[in-house]
């Protein structure tokens, strides 16, 4: 998800314990936990999508990128 918010312009502004908020320059903002050795579950990753104007299928064409 890092790697997605980033290529998508969200930059991360600070990071309390285990998570960590992104910003993008129009205002948008997203907390994503950071646990490396655990993927997201599926709502939040829906929530995510949604707190970044993303559809489930731009996702999917981003995850195919990388």
């Amino acid at each position: 998800m890092d790697k997605i918010l980033k290529k998508l312009g969200f930059h991360p502004v600070r990071q309390k314990g285990s998570h960590i908020f992104y910003r993008h320059q129009d205002g948008r903002t997203t907390t994503v936990p950071n646990h490396p050795s655990r993927d997201l579950a599926r709502p939040l990753i829906r929530e995510i999508l949604r707190e970044i104007e993303l559809t489930p299928e731009q996702y999917q064409k981003e995850l195919e990128k990388l």
